[in-house]
């Protein structure tokens, strides 16, 4: 059966989701592609009659339910279209959000019971994707073309108390997803067309093409002040033997209470072009893995904190070994200095962007 991916676009209000979801369509099938989409069931269960906002416990709790039957039944059934297409034609999946985005908005013990109620534990109703790409909301770092005008079911408003419930809102979706294992954030630090050539990057990986080679910001940094609120995990990443040209890792991310393990083969087919695989392997191969580690590289550990400030997606680590102390801000989908607005509460020691000395890989190296 061949390997059809399905990808998640999610976001809050305003993040670009409907235009992204054209452009996807549009450079995918012009590639050969044959792709197909998902809508956005909460829109369509609202125009159906459904409120939201209704006092109705009981009318607000089938709403959901519905939604979260639906979302389930629309997938499954387009993925078994797609299987008919996929000999003759490689496909892909895009859905306008995906299940975890119903959580972000009703309460945990809701949410488990929806879950039971269709048969679905937690996890599976997380990892049904191969990807999440949560596109930021204008209503952080891009204030100047926030609307609602594209979407007559929002309830938010384009004033300041309405940017506040947007971006409240958009770290709530966030955070439903913060478990995923190839959840990717795409921010607002730069114009809506880079915004949305980020997009095709990320589906472009997940898809296993060719990517352009590139080095987004990384700076070593001093935490001088209050951060804003982050999502925090311990990394544990191992270096594997590998051919010259490939770089194969090992990680493992604990996130929440709940354990992720990625293994991640680089291959560099040319000055400009990689080749980049990633999977998620179980625990009992994760062990077994272990066994190929690179005798001439340690284990780095360490601590990430991801936030967002200003529109813009940072990763902050610091490391517990080797080189304790050591702290690293990364920029995610950045790859200008010029465009990075540095946040209030850190000061820049160097910037270390492109600089091979400072990459994990070389990180890693056992010294003497």
């Amino acid at each position: 059966m061949a390997d059809i991916k399905k990808i998640v676009l999610t976001g809050g209000p305003c993040a670009g989701k409907t235009t992204a979801l054209v452009r996807v369509t549009e450079y995918f099938s012009n590639i050969g592609y044959k792709v197909f989409t998902v809508p956005e069931v909460p829109t369509m269960i609202t125009q159906s009659g459904w409120n939201y906002m209704t006092d109705n416990k009981a009318f607000y709790y089938e709403g959901e339910l519905v939604i979260l039957q639906m979302q389930l039944a629309l997938e499954d059934s387009i993925i078994r279209m797609a299987e008919t297409v996929a000999p003759q034609q490689p496909c892909v999946v895009i859905c306008d959000r995906g299940t975890m985005d119903i959580s972000a908005y009703i309460s945990p013990e809701m949410w488990q019971e929806l879950a039971d109620r269709v048969g679905q534990t937690v996890q599976q109703l997380l990892h049904r994707y191969d990807a999440v790409l949560h596109l930021v909301s204008a209503a952080d770092g891009a204030e100047q073309f926030y609307t609602t005008e594209n979407n007559a079911q929002r309830y938010e408003q384009a004033n300041e108390e309405g940017l506040r419930i947007a971006r409240s809102l958009d770290r709530k979706v966030l955070d439903a997803w913060s478990c995923h294992p190839h959840l990717r954030v795409i921010d607002n630090n730069y114009d809506f067309e880079r915004k949305l050539n980020h997009v095709l990057e990320e589906i472009s990986q997940v898809l296993e093409l060719p990517l352009p080679i590139k080095d987004e910001c990384k700076y070593i940094v001093e935490v001088t002040g209050e951060l804003p609120p982050t999502i925090d995990s311990e990394i544990t990443q191992t270096y594997l033997v590998a051919d010259p040209d490939c770089e194969v890792r090992l990680r493992r991310r604990r996130l929440n209470g709940q354990t992720l393990n990625i293994h991640t083969t680089t291959r560099t087919l040319s000055s400009k072009e990689k080749l980049v695989t990633e999977r998620q392997v179980s625990n009992q191969l994760y062990e077994s893995l272990l066994q190929q580690a690179d005798p001439y590289r340690t284990t780095i550990r360490k601590h990430r904190r991801s936030f967002i400030w200003q529109g813009q997606h940072f990763e902050l680590d610091t490391y517990t070994e080797p080189h304790s102390g050591l702290v690293i801000l990364e920029t995610k989908g950045m790859s200008c200095h010029a465009d990075v607005k540095m946040p209030p509460f850190l000061k820049v020691v160097k910037n270390i962007t492109g600089d091979e000395a400072y990459y994990n890989f070389n990180l890693a190296k056992k010294r003497g």
